[in-house]
């Protein structure tokens, strides 16, 4: 009977052949000591030696070296010092000689009521910051990128962003000529028969004026950020939300803010884990015009009692407690963001 007119045809490899009826070999099986094929017919995965990866990957371990060097000569090499926090340091005898005192430093430091002042002061103009400077970028961010014209957006990126380059002292000496008692606004003010506006040496303004100088200051380096994200949007989803009708402001809470949520989260707990340090030029450079009382942070408190006045122990123990503090900040806040989804610093 010819095919194809009731008789089946089969191929050679049928149900009952032997070939087709032995099941895959597996490549972890005792029997196939040689895993002939990983599932799906590719050959098994073979981790690559060490010494091939360093010979494969030179060139990238030569340009990182330089950045392992600087962290290691400058933040791990000097962590050993912390050992200074249990003695009582002299430098004319070193840390061989200098005898150990156990805790008596950091019992030290948390009876000294300017410990705590200073603390209260640094987490005072931390939470400024937090609520007014962290947003801020942001904002401006999004501001920039509603921009149609490319000139004017890159005029504008250079403008705010300059700021971040110049020295504390030069800040500092900018704004005290323009919000001093001789500067611009007082002498405006003299001039049409009006008290003279001294901000620069008013301790009750100077949290406000500590956080208008750090968003003048920075405010374009938290930007940049922002913007490299945004440029990273599919821009077909705002062609999109906007034929189905959505407006900007509908477009900016969909699409923009969920585009860079990750970044915000990651700047959120680097902010958090860097909240004890909240400048150290700045507020030495204005301590002496407000006092003590008003711009004393954990920063200047280190720098007194260590350096200045000679109590290395005491400068060393503040420091120490600043940074666990720092550490354990960082800590809580990345498992927060893992709490909420998002990966933070670093993954799990």
């Amino acid at each position: 009977m010819p095919p194809g007119q009731g008789e089946r045809v089969t191929s050679p490899v049928t149900a009952t052949s032997p070939r087709a009826a032995s099941p895959p070999k597996d490549p972890k099986d005792p029997k196939d000591p040689k895993g002939s094929k990983a599932p799906g017919g590719l050959p098994p995965l073979r981790r690559i030696p060490l010494r091939v990866r360093l010979r494969n990957n030179w060139v990238m371990l030569a340009l990182m070296a330089p950045g392992l060097l600087f962290f290691a000569v400058f933040f791990y090499v000097p962590m050993l010092g912390n050992i200074v926090a249990f003695q009582d340091y002299q430098p004319f005898i070193g840390f061989k000689e200098s005898p150990l005192v156990g805790l008596a430093n950091f019992q030290e430091t948390f009876a000294d009521p300017a410990f705590w002042e200073s603390v209260r002061n640094t987490l005072a103009f931390a939470a400024l910051q937090l609520i007014f400077f962290f947003p801020a970028p942001l904002a401006l961010a999004l501001l920039i990128n509603s921009l149609v014209s490319t000139r004017v957006k890159k005029f504008v990126q250079s403008v705010v962003y300059l700021p971040h380059f110049i020295s504390w002292v030069l800040v500092v000496a900018l704004f005290q000529q323009v919000l001093g008692g001789a500067g611009l606004i007082s002498n405006f003010l003299r001039d049409q028969g009006l008290s003279p506006l001294d901000v620069m040496d008013d301790p009750s303004t100077f949290p406000m004026l500590i956080t208008a100088q750090v968003i003048w200051k920075d405010i374009g380096w938290g930007m940049i950020i922002y913007l490299a994200a945004l440029a990273n949007v599919d821009q077909s989803l705002y062609e999109s939300a906007a034929v189905d009708g959505a407006g900007r402001w509908r477009r900016m809470w969909h699409i923009t803010l969920p585009a860079v949520r990750g970044v915000t989260v990651m700047l959120l707990v680097l902010r958090l884990g860097d909240v004890l340090s909240v400048g150290f030029e700045q507020f030495l450079l204005q301590r002496d015009a407000v006092g003590a009382r008003a711009a004393e942070v954990l920063d200047t408190y280190v720098y007194y009692h260590g350096v200045v006045y000679g109590d290395w122990g005491i400068g060393a123990a503040a420091g120490l407690v600043k940074g666990v503090v720092g550490a354990l900040m960082i800590w809580g806040a990345n498992r927060l963001a893992h709490a909420f989804g998002e990966q933070g610093v670093y993954s799990k």
